[in-house]
């Protein structure tokens, strides 16, 4: 346990962010001569020295497969793993750690939903609602599952500043609406819709709500009871957990009317040549051998993330987004894309004449890492006539002499550009 880590526990420390980057590996590195200032976290985060050592330790000491085995090393790793999933349960206070399933990431835990609940429960005229807002992966498997289906997507749009068109979105809901798919915020523009008005309004509707957790859980503490979702994703890559794993919260009484998705070992209770029966939730999602040391490794993530304090972190990430759009609004020719007040640890910007790849290679020579781009996000860049922008998106583990050393970079890149 780092040091930091060790006083905050004990509720002795403020937030550090200079020890707690001294948590971070990569972070002392150089790139282009310079050193690295990372503001693409909400692309993937990086990882505390806790969650490297985690990983490595289970395929040097703890390593065998889960569930299967009844040996000293199996039955290790099966507790190890399942402490995990109970871990997410507490960290995002499921009523029952069989309600979490197990996930390559975000995209496989709404495809589970969309191809094991929509395709199975819906019918062809009934309308799923998804926002302007959304990253492909909450949008491409509704369109997947609504073509077996017949069901009917429908979007409910943004405003000028980015936030939810709630008006329109009153008028979408009807009695054809079954689910509402969501972003709890916006991984393009930063912007966190009103969940405490948007899945009410559903659920008087008579429809379910999906939320896409993938940057909310990183920024803010998440209470899936008191959201009142049906269904909550995230991936664990960028709560500075592993790649490869994430996780879908489903209510019991969905996931246990729910079919299989998947075929293979695990998932079984038993098989015959021409049928075979399935094991309870969440086995029955948890085909094939899992990604055991990623699974085991997010739980040092969480573990981490909770010793520094969700509302900690979200403090010492508004500080910086409240620093980069007041710098970046006192410069000449920036357009900042989505403007909504309501929006946390992302700015996503233009700089005028200058195309964001070309920004994107020239603040990467001094040592910058930026997202340019349409960050998998097509319908917003088509809400606001672009292509492309820039974004910045902040962690825990930066400063605020590296929001200032992107201005410098993009007043070198205009510099080069006039």
């Amino acid at each position: 346990m780092s040091a930091v880590l060790a006083e905050l526990r004990t509720g002795n420390a403020p937030f550090d962010v200079e020890r707690v980057r001294a948590d971070f590996p990569i972070l002392s590195r150089q790139v282009h001569g310079r050193p690295l200032v990372y503001l693409d976290s909400a692309a993937s985060a990086q990882k505390p020295r806790q969650v490297i050592e985690a990983e490595s330790r289970v395929y040097e000491s703890e390593y065998a497969n889960v569930h299967r085995g009844v040996h000293y090393l199996s039955q290790v790793a099966t507790e190890k793993f399942e402490a995990t999933r109970t871990r997410i349960a507490a960290f995002i206070n499921a009523p029952d750690e069989n309600e979490v399933v197990f996930t390559r990431g975000a995209s496989e835990a709404i495809n589970l939903v969309a191809f094991s609940y929509v395709a199975h429960f819906l019918k062809e005229g009934d309308e799923i609602l998804i926002s302007e807002l959304e990253h492909h992966s909450n949008i491409v498997p509704w369109q997947l599952a609504a073509q077996r289906c017949g069901a009917v997507i429908r979007a409910i749009p943004i405003c000028d500043d980015g936030q939810i068109d709630m008006a329109a979105y009153a008028e979408l809901l009807g009695p054809r609406t079954r689910l509402v798919a969501i972003t709890g915020q916006s991984n393009a523009l930063g912007i966190v819709p009103p969940l405490e008005r948007i899945i009410p309004m559903a659920h008087d509707a008579g429809a379910r709500v999906l939320v896409d957790g993938c940057q909310a859980i990183t920024h803010r503490p998440v209470d899936v009871q008191a959201m009142g979702c049906d269904f909550f994703v995230f991936s664990g890559h960028k709560i500075y957990g592993p790649t490869g794993v994430g996780a879908l919260w489903g209510r019991a009484e969905l996931l246990e009317a729910m079919p299989p998705w998947q075929g293979g070992g695990e998932m079984i209770a038993r098989v015959g040549i021409e049928k075979s029966t399935y094991k309870g939730i969440p086995h029955r999602f948890e085909a094939g051998t899992p990604a055991i040391a990623q699974v085991i490794a997010l739980k040092d993530a969480l573990d981490y993330v909770d010793a520094l304090g969700l509302d900690a972190i979200a403090d010492h990430e508004a500080m910086l987004l409240d620093h980069a759009l007041r710098r970046l609004s006192e410069m000449d020719g920036v357009t900042i894309v989505g403007t909504n007040p309501a929006k946390a640890s992302i700015v996503s910007f233009l700089l005028d004449g200058i195309h964001p790849h070309d920004i994107g290679t020239i603040v990467d020579r001094e040592g910058v890492a930026v997202r340019v781009g349409h960050h998998c996000a097509q319908p917003v860049m088509a809400r606001y006539d672009i292509a492309a922008t820039v974004r910045a998106s902040f962690g825990l583990y930066n400063t605020l002499a590296e929001v200032d050393a992107l201005i410098a970079s993009l007043e070198k890149t205009r510099e080069i550009f006039a």
